[in-house]
């Protein structure tokens, strides 16, 4: 199976290919050429571990790897040091839902479900395709993807890591996390403004010949470790099939009936992973898009226009916080059958004019599988504080969010479908907001925010999760902070600082 760019230059692929450029070289994104079918969803209702049914199921996106490759990618990555549930991503039931718990892993939030496997699956990218180089992988983070890949790409060979935060656009505990990070190959920095700033001003950078050609002097090259990376999309699919099979295997469905999926969304890559899913073979029934007030997926899930035209909030959903979601562009080429001159065309005008709408053809295939709905700030603390009342369950906003949305689905399609939510963080993570929710009094500035875990776990009787406890005593190792334009000098400073250890 090849892969091939959303924007039609004719570059064709393998995985391996993909996953170590990151991006194509017209600026597109890579998707399959074909689907492959997961025959055996249910796997025949046998026990498998969560790594082989990862291998199993990344053995169809990904055939240029071997499946003992993959296995053992499997194995070190989703195992008993890293993830602090067998299951690894845990199914449990809650009132009238199933929380899909992804937030078991070493930095508390779903992005290790691909991070922990990514750097493995590039390591190998670089032997398959006879690449010399080294390379440096850029991210933007709206808050977990820092701190995930920079702990999944710590001292991996071959690789260098640079990370770009908004300065004011993540929860102390994000902010902590990446700061604090150790690594002989890691870089950090702050930049002056929110996420969509920091994902432009990386994607500029990929986009810079003269800044290509700088680090081919050094022997490097650009990648991502961003959900835009097939090496970060591909292995969170894999989570939608162990949902899927364990709903199977405790009697709550019969083999082939659907099932919906609520899911948190910003950059759009972890919902599309859902809908790759679904075209793998899965019986998903809706997907349904849950954002926060800064609603622009709904308004386009809804409409068909998108508009990042709009006043930007920073909410207690950080990482929710986007209005430029990359990965919508897979999910508009699949809809619009593969046309990468409308897919080209869009996304020229939402460069130049900050807008686009997609024909209704295009539309109406996305809202066969996809529907929207938004929480604004006061009804997710509120939905935080119901669920614990009521089912002692203990929601991070983000989640929470989408448990709202879930609620809203049910009430107007009634359509008896059972609905998985996707609990993308742990609560821990945002503990001063939490504690808000739950009447534990006005969390201040000046309060201690690592104090509050303590207090957070006192409250609820939940457990600080180990890669959250002590945080707050570390030391900071990363304080840089830049505008925007510095972003292009800080890469290569970066880079000539790394080249002379």
């Amino acid at each position: 199976m090849n892969y091939t760019s959303t924007r039609g230059n004719g570059q064709v692929c393998s995985g391996a290919e993909a996953i170590r450029s990151g991006i194509a070289s017209d600026g597109g994104l890579f998707v399959p050429s074909v689907m492959p079918q997961f025959q055996d969803f249910t796997c025949n209702n046998k026990q498998m571990s969560y790594p082989e049914l990862a291998a199993s199921v990344l053995g169809l996106l990904l055939p240029d790897y071997t499946a003992g490759e993959l296995e053992r990618c499997s194995a070190e990555a989703y195992n008993s040091a890293a993830f602090s549930s067998d299951a690894v991503a845990p199914l449990v039931k809650t009132g009238g839902n199933w929380s899909l718990e992804l937030w078991h892993g070493p930095t508390s939030a779903f992005k290790d479900m691909a991070l922990q496997i990514m750097p493995k699956l590039l390591s190998l990218a670089l032997a398959k395709t006879g690449e010399s180089a080294d390379m440096l992988i850029l991210v933007a983070t709206s808050g977990d993807t820092g701190k995930a890949a920079l702990e999944g790409f710590r001292d991996i060979p071959r690789t260098r890591i640079l990370v770009f935060y908004p300065s004011e656009g993540v929860s102390d505990v994000q902010r902590r996390q990446m700061t604090t990070q150790e690594g002989s190959n890691v870089g950090v920095f702050a930049v002056k403004g929110n996420f969509d700033d920091a994902q432009t001003g990386v994607k500029s950078i990929f986009a810079s010949a003269d800044i290509r050609e700088n680090l081919q002097r050094r022997n490097l090259k650009l990648s991502s470790a961003n959900s835009i990376n097939w090496g970060r999309l591909a292995p969170q699919t894999a989570y939608y099939f162990s949902a899927y099979k364990a709903l199977c295997d405790n009697g709550s469905i019969q083999p082939g009936d659907k099932v919906n999926f609520c899911v948190p969304t910003g950059n759009f890559g972890n919902i599309l992973a859902g809908y790759y899913a679904k075209k793998m073979g899965l019986p998903v029934g809706r997907l349904l898009c849950a954002s926060n007030d800064n609603n622009v997926l709904t308004d386009f899930l809804r409409t068909g226009i998108y508009d990042r035209q709009r006043p930007f909030h920073q909410t207690v959903s950080p990482s929710m916080d986007i209005l430029i979601s990359s990965n919508l562009e897979r999910l508009l080429y699949h809809a619009a059958a593969g046309d990468a001159g409308k897919v080209r065309g869009w996304m020229q005008q939402l460069n130049d004019k900050g807008k686009y709408q997609v024909d209704r053809g295009t539309l109406e295939e996305i809202q066969s599988t996809f529907w929207a709905g938004w929480t604004n700030e006061k009804e997710a603390l509120q939905t935080v504080r119901d669920v614990w009342e009521s089912e002692r369950y203990l929601l991070d906003p983000h989640s929470a969010v989408a448990w709202s949305v879930a609620a809203e689905y049910a009430k107007k399609s009634k359509d008896g479908v059972q609905t998985v939510v996707l609990s993308t963080a742990s609560p821990f993570k945002f503990a001063d907001t939490v504690l808000k929710a739950l009447g534990g009094g006005t969390i201040t500035k000046e309060t201690d925010p690592f104090a509050l875990l303590s207090k957070l776990a006192a409250k609820t009787g939940w457990v600080i999760p180990s890669g959250l406890a002590g945080l707050g005593g570390k030391k900071v190792l990363h304080s840089a902070i830049c505008d925007v334009s510095a972003m292009p000098s800080v890469v290569e400073s970066f880079a000539a600082g790394m080249a002379a250890k």
